[in-house]
C-alpha cells in the first residue's frame, strides 16, 4: 500500500510531456495486447493460450497448497517454456509480423473509410429489407451481434457467412423457404447464419399475446447486448428488442436513426436534419395494439 502511495505521489511531480509518454506508452501496450487477442481469438493459438494460461495457474496453485513435488514438475517445465511457445504460436507470429510490415498511415486512412462504407451499407440494407418485409407483412427476425459473441447460437442454424443485403434477407423470409423459420445472425457486414433457433423470454411484463418470434427477440436480447429486430406477419410492424425491452417502431426511418446510433455512434438526425419522430415507442408510456404472432420463430 505505501509503495502504491509513493508512485501516486511520483505521478504528481511529472512534468506534462512526461504523463503524455507515460499515456502513450499504455495506450500502445493495450493496443498491442488488443490486437493479439484478435488475433487468436477463435484459431488453434486461442486455445493453446488458453492452455497456458491453465498450466500458470496450476503452478500458482501448487506453490500455494504446499504441493512440492507437483510445483517442482511445473516449475521445471518453464524452463522449455519461452522455447515452446515460439514453436507453437509460429505461424501466428509470422503473419502478426507481416501484418505490422504492411500498416501505413494511408492504410489505416483507407481501412476506416473501408469499415466505415461498409457498416453504411450494412444499415441501409437491412432497413430496406425490414421496410419490404414489412409492407408486404412477411414475418421476419435479424439479431445483429455487438459485443457479447453468438456463435453459440448461430452454431444451431445454418451457416451462410454471406454479405448482408437486401436480396438476400429478402429471399431467406419469403415463402417457403426452409431458412424464413428462425433468425438471422448479422456479424458486422456479414449474414454469420440463418433459422437459429432463440432463447424465449419468460419475462412477465410481456403480455401474453406477444408470441414467439417477438418472445425470441426479447429472449436474446436478455442474455446478450445484442439487438433484434422483428417484423409481425400479422400486422406488418417492425419492432426492435433490446436490453430485453421490445418496442414497436413507428417507420422505417426510425429503424436506421436506431442502428446508426447503436451501432455506429451517430448522433440522431445526424444523416438526415429533417425533424423524426421519436424512434423507440415504449408499449409501457404509450398504449399500442398488442403485438401478435401466429407462426413460431
Amino acid at each position: 500500500m505505501e509503495d502504491a502511495l509513493r508512485q501516486f505521489a511520483g505521478l504528481r511531480t511529472l512534468r506534462p510531456w512526461e504523463i503524455g509518454v507515460n499515456v502513450l506508452d499504455v495506450a500502445l501496450v493495450t493496443y498491442l495486447l488488443y490486437r493479439l487477442l484478435v488475433l487468436v481469438r477463435g484459431t488453434r493459438a486461442w486455445r493453446i493460450l488458453l492452455g497456458v494460461l491453465a498450466f500458470l495457474l496450476l503452478l500458482f496453485l501448487s506453490e500455494k497448497l504446499g504441493l512440492k513435488t507437483l510445483h517442482w514438475l511445473l516449475d521445471k517445465a518453464t524452463i522449455l517454456g519461452p522455447v515452446a511457445l515460439v514453436i507453437l504460436f509460429l505461424p501466428e507470429l509470422r503473419q502478426a509480423i507481416e501484418g505490422f510490415g504492411k500498416i501505413t498511415p494511408l492504410q489505416i486512412l483507407e481501412n476506416a473509410q473501408r469499415e466505415e462504407r461498409a457498416e453504411a451499407k450494412t444499415v441501409e440494407d437491412l432497413v430496406a429489407a425490414m421496410a419490404e418485409l414489412s409492407a408486404e407483412s412477411v414475418g421476419a427476425l435479424v439479431v445483429i451481434e455487438r459485443g457479447a459473441s453468438l456463435d453459440e447460437i448461430a452454431s444451431n442454424g445454418v451457416p451462410l457467412s454471406a454479405p448482408v443485403s437486401k436480396a438476400l434477407l429478402g429471399s431467406i423470409f419469403y415463402g417457403e423457404n426452409p431458412l424464413h423459420d428462425g433468425a438471422v445472425i448479422v456479424r458486422r457486414d456479414s449474414i454469420l447464419a440463418a433459422a437459429c433457433r432463440l432463447p424465449l423470454s419468460e419475462s412477465s411484463r410481456l403480455d401474453e399475446n406477444v408470441h414467439m418470434r417477438h418472445r425470441a427477440a426479447v429472449g436474446v436480447t436478455e442474455a446478450t447486448d445484442a439487438i433484434a429486430i422483428v417484423v409481425s406477419e400479422e400486422r406488418g410492424t417492425i419492432s426492435v428488442a433490446m436490453d430485453g425491452e421490445l418496442r414497436r417502431l413507428s417507420a422505417p426511418h426510425d429503424l436506421r436513426e436506431l442502428l446508426n446510433r447503436e451501432l455506429r455512434n451517430m448522433p440522431d438526425g445526424e444523416e438526415h436534419h429533417h425533424r423524426r419522430g421519436r424512434p423507440w415507442r415504449r408499449h409501457e408510456t404509450e398504449p399500442t395494439p398488442p403485438i401478435e404472432e401466429e407462426g413460431a420463430q
